[in-house]
């Protein structure tokens, strides 16, 4: 294979990788842990390819019939890479003691997903040539990351929740593949070639609320008002939340006390 083709095929996903490690500034991630989420998630291209080929062996590769275009496009594409991402992110990331803030769950779920981009950009590089890598590189590589960063963003939520974690991880999941199956949806139809459009509009929205969903999670940090000073202690979520609790309760008390020298002048 071309080394050049090669080099444009993994091009794009690092530099999503790059942008994605810049925006996790108040705690970064270790550069080993994300390199395994990377290469476990281009490990896990091949179970889903073979799953999906399997899908499509029951006849649904039919672009021009709506019910296994459906089918095609939300089950045995969306629905089977978004999971087996989350299997890597559920099994590996989630779990880690460096996990310890929400956004992490982005940062985690957009290298998995983009270890995923890169080995299926270069295994369509090697079939389809220049013209798809370069279409791909603006299209489904930016599409993987916006679908890593939906999933990761609930999961970030569901590791510091104390009720709604099953909740969340859904949310995340179902949000994920519904949105990867929306996009599929209207690059594998064959009805109108206009509808291509509406891939763009979907990968263009999608992009929009994953750059606010970054946004939130990264103002919201529990590591965003540390001291640059090394001596520094970090507070815990839990520590967090009492202070937060023991502040309230304190300005509860103010107020009562002036409440009754208001009463007793």
């Amino acid at each position: 294979m071309n080394p050049f083709l090669v080099a444009l095929a993994v091009a794009p996903a690092l530099i999503i990788c790059f942008v994605i490690y810049r925006v996790d500034r108040y705690d970064k991630e270790s550069h080993w842990q994300l390199i395994i989420c990377f290469v476990l998630g281009m490990l896990i291209t091949f179970p889903a390819m073979h799953i999906e080929a399997y899908g499509e062996s029951f006849g649904l590769n039919q672009p021009g019939h709506l019910g296994k275009l459906i089918l095609l496009s939300f089950i045995v594409v969306g629905l089977t890479e978004e999971l087996t991402k989350f299997a890597v992110l559920i099994l590996y990331a989630y779990p880690r003691r460096a996990f310890n803030e929400p956004l992490d769950g982005i940062v985690y779920s957009v290298m998995i997903a983009m270890g995923f981009a890169t080995l299926e950009n270069i295994i369509y590089a090697d079939r389809f040539g220049l013209e798809t890598t370069v279409l791909r590189a603006f299209t489904a590589v930016p599409a993987h990351a916006v679908f890593g960063v939906f999933m990761g963003y609930y999961v970030g939520l569901a590791k510091f929740s104390k009720k709604n974690k099953i909740a969340l991880i859904t949310i995340g999941v179902i949000l994920a593949t519904v949105v990867h199956g929306t996009y599929d949806f209207f690059i594998l139809q064959e009805y109108y070639d206009w509808l291509m459009v509406f891939a763009t509009l979907t990968l263009c929205v999608s992009l929009y609320f994953a750059i606010r969903l970054v946004r939130l999670h990264q103002a919201n940090s529990p590591f965003r008002d540390r001291p640059s000073d090394d001596s520094y202690h970090l507070k815990t979520t839990n520590e967090i939340e009492e202070a937060e609790i023991i502040e309230t309760n304190e300005i509860t008390d103010e107020v009562i006390k002036e409440m009754k020298k208001d009463e007793n002048p």
